[in-house]
């Protein structure tokens, strides 16, 4: 960093102490904006003031947020989410099929509404894109964060999680399935008078090691009518299957297939 005269120093330090903002004492004095910054967190740490990053993290804050959007990233998160929470490194991440690009407009739109004032970018890594929202608050939005793979540690949704799931659930679904879930075509073959014909039809899966993350999934599926079965593959039962007709219109009506 460049030597400043002590004199420069304490006049930048007295407008500080007045309220200027940094970029008004940097050009006043000619200096660079990080020094005037430096400097003012020096001066608060010799003051004794304990700085606090201002957050809209709606837990620490009181205030309202997108519970629809919350409800939607709720199951991203816990589907394909990640929350890096180290000193230096603070982020969401949600990881995306590069080739679904409304996926990724929806992961991101869904973070700016829960906490708008965090920055937000888009990460591209070999097929896929990473979404990312940096910020320490996430954990407080997510407290199923924890050291480990989800499958590996209990997740359960807090009263206040639960409400809104309750209140939203298609948006919860339709996160879960964006992220651990498909719909695809399945067909079959049947004899009808004597000639073989091909019947084609759709299904959903959402497939998670984690039992009490398919159980959320099944018990939210209870509660709006759809009807679903555990399929296994070998001795894994970690597939949930919604293949019934009526349940695979509600699924198309309320979430359809990512995009």
């Amino acid at each position: 960093m460049e030597q400043h005269s002590p004199s420069i120093r304490a006049h930048a330090v007295a407008l500080i102490r007045q309220g200027v903002p940094n970029h008004v004492v940097a050009e006043q004095l000619n200096i660079p904006r990080g020094t005037v910054g430096w400097w003012r967190c020096e001066d608060r740490k010799l003051r004794g003031e304990v700085y606090r990053q201002p957050t809209d993290c709606p837990k620490c804050t009181g205030r309202g947020f997108d519970e629809v959007a919350y409800s939607y990233l709720l199951g991203l998160y816990l589907g394909d989410g990640h929350i890096v929470s180290k000193p230096k490194q603070r982020h969401l991440s949600i990881f995306c099929d590069a080739r679904q690009t409304g996926l990724i407009a929806a992961a991101e739109d869904a973070m700016r509404k829960v906490m708008p004032s965090p920055s937000v970018g888009r990460h591209r890594k070999p097929g896929c894109v990473e979404v990312k929202s940096y910020t320490k608050h996430w954990t407080c939005m997510f407290p199923q964060h924890g050291p480990g793979k989800k499958h590996d540690r209990l997740i359960v949704l807090e009263p206040w999680q639960q409400a809104i799931v309750d209140e939203h659930p298609w948006e919860f679904i339709r996160g879960l399935i964006h992220s651990d879930g498909c719909r695809i075509t399945n067909w079959t073959t049947r004899t009808v008078a004597g000639e073989r014909k091909r019947y084609e039809y759709p299904r959903y899966f959402f497939s998670n090691k984690s039992d009490d993350i398919r159980k959320l999934f099944t018990d939210t599926l209870d509660k709006v009518g759809v009807g679903w079965t555990t399929l296994a593959r070998g001795s894994d039962p970690f597939n949930i299957s919604v293949a019934r007709k009526a349940s695979v219109a509600l699924m198309d009506l309320h979430v359809g297939p990512k995009y």
